[in-house]
Parts: structure tokens; C-alpha cells; sequence
């Protein structure tokens, strides 16, 4: 038992690793869900922002850290769940901070990348996700380097589109059924209004039940590798009961109460994510008629 507990304490690092940014107080903390399920708050950054602070390196009391070097790195990484664990590199900066030597006392780097180009935005999604990172490294031989990672978050705004055209569609099975339904826009912020009508042109279908669902379809991968979820993440009912000819539905239905992100297409050719409106006809033998229809989501810097 003595000789496991010396190899427990042989391999715990022998200095503690902190990163503060040199703002903290002042930029806003958002939640983030980390990996074991657990939801931590790290700060938001947009893209071209400067991302500076400090590293402390402070050794365990009694303890010295022979090193061959001190480096931070930023990076933004894209991994999907079905290679857990191989991470994707599409943003790579690195700042050396120390040469090799010995930290005897507690030692503090500052860092600094300037106007940091962060294209994407952090996504945690079914089967990927994309995360920025600063990763310390105390780089030592035998004993294995120690490396410590710090989460932050990444938001990128979007000015209102300067076309932005209404959705009407007409659809129908011949002889029985005949729709035309109108969306107000084909763009939607994140807290935006949907606000439309469905118009009855001919009903000789008992239909029993009309919903409005909000769609999100995730694809990952490509070729034979391609992963598609698609999740339902609101359902609206919009009327119940048998509507008549010449029958006009309104619709008015809230963005801001679900959990939606952007619009990601092709993002770095490894993922995108999309937003489909899904209107859906029950009728009184539980046959289902629908019709989907793609919007886009974006974000607006009032709705941060």
C-alpha cells in the first residue's frame, strides 16, 4: 500500500498553473457545459479582440520545477465525438514565455495575442464541438511535461441582413388538401419573432391537429462518414380542431425561450449546423402531412 501511495504522489504535478486575463473584472462571464457534464463560467471574446493576461506557475511548497521551457498557446479546435479525442487545429498561436531553467518560487508570466482572428463560434453540439482554449505547458523531459488548460468563449455578431424576404409556399395532396402558408422573414435573430399565417385553400381532409415545430440538424463528417441529428427543439401548437375552407391561422412564435445558435455552414469543412421550420398536419387517423422550410439564425449584438 506504502509503494502506491508513493506512485500517486510521484505523478502529481509539482507546481499549481493559473491563467488571468488581464480584464477579468470588467468582461462578462458566460456558462459553459464542460465535458463531464458539469457547467463552469469563462469569459467571452469576439473575434480581432485582444487575449492577454498572466500565468502564475507557482511550485508545490518544498518542491522545484526543472523545466525545458515555458510556452502558452491559443487554439481553436474542432472535435468530433466519433474520433474522441483527436482534436482539429484550425487556429494555432503560440508565445514562448520562459527558457529552460528552474521555478523555485511562485513565477508570473504576462501574455498577449493581439487582434486574434476567431472566425467561428464555440459550438457544443450532439456529436462535435468547437472550443478555444489557452494551453500552458511547462515542457520537461522524463518527468513528462505539465499542462494546464483554460476554457473562454467565443460569439461573433452579425449585422441585420439587407434582404431579408418573406417565405410563401403553397402545398397540397390533390383533391383533398390545399395550403398556403407565409413566413414574415427568411432571417431570424436569436430573439427575433416569428410571425406569420397559414391560409386554408381547400380542406376535404378531416385534419385534427396543426403544429409548428423548430428544427436543428446537425451534420458532421463527410462521404461515408457524414453524421446527421436532427432535433426537435420547439413545438407550437398552432390549432386544434378541423379548420374550414378559406380559414386564415395566424402565427406568432418567440425565438428567445430556446436554446438555438447560429447558423453554421461548412465550417471549416468538418460541420454545419442549420434551422428548418417544420409545419405538421394531423389528421383524424393520426396520418401526418408536413412541410419544412430552412431559415437562417444569426446573432445580433443586442441579443449577446
Amino acid at each position: 500500500m506504502d509503494d502506491q501511495n508513493y506512485l500517486m504522489g510521484a505523478f502529481k504535478p509539482s507546481c499549481n498553473i493559473s491563467t488571468t486575463f488581464s480584464d477579468a473584472k470588467n468582461r462578462k462571464q458566460v456558462p459553459m457545459k464542460k465535458e463531464n457534464g458539469q457547467t463552469v463560467m469563462v469569459p467571452l471574446f469576439h473575434s480581432q479582440e485582444n487575449i492577454a493576461g498572466k500565468i502564475s506557475i507557482e511550485p508545490l511548497p518544498g518542491k522545484k520545477v526543472d523545466h525545458n521551457g515555458v510556452k502558452v498557446e491559443l487554439l481553436g479546435q474542432i472535435e468530433m465525438y466519433f474520433d474522441r479525442g483527436n482534436f482539429y487545429d484550425f487556429t494555432s498561436l503560440v508565445r514562448e514565455l520562459d527558457v529552460p531553467g528552474e521555478i523555485y518560487e511562485r513565477k508570473t508570466y504576462p501574455f498577449e495575442f493581439s487582434t486574434v482572428e476567431m472566425p467561428y463560434e464555440t459550438y457544443n453540439g450532439v456529436n462535435v464541438r468547437l472550443r478555444y482554449v489557452l494551453k500552458v505547458t511547462v515542457t520537461r523531459g522524463y518527468a513528462g511535461s505539465i499542462i494546464e488548460y483554460q476554457d473562454f468563449l467565443v460569439r461573433n455578431y452579425s449585422p441585420p441582413p439587407t434582404i431579408n424576404n418573406c417565405i410563401k409556399m403553397e402545398v397540397g395532396i390533390e383533391d383533398c388538401l390545399h395550403i398556403e402558408f407565409e413566413y414574415n422573414k427568411s432571417k431570424y435573430h436569436l430573439k427575433d419573432v416569428i410571425i406569420g399565417k397559414i391560409y386554408f385553400l381547400l380542406v376535404r381532409i378531416k385534419i385534427k391537429n396543426m403544429d409548428l415545430e423548430i428544427r436543428r440538424r446537425e451534420s458532421t463528417g463527410s462521404g461515408a462518414n457524414t453524421h446527421v441529428e436532427t432535433e426537435t427543439l420547439a413545438k407550437f401548437e398552432l390549432m386544434d380542431g378541423a379548420p374550414v375552407r378559406g380559414e386564415s391561422i395566424p402565427i406568432r412564435l418567440f425565438l428567445s425561450p430556446y436554446e438555438l445558435t447560429p447558423t453554421h455552414r461548412n465550417i471549416n469543412n468538418k460541420f454545419s449546423v442549420k434551422y428548418y421550420l417544420n409545419l405538421v398536419l394531423v389528421d383524424e387517423e393520426d396520418r401526418r402531412y408536413f412541410k419544412q422550410q430552412e431559415i437562417t439564425i444569426y446573432r445580433l449584438q443586442e441579443s449577446s
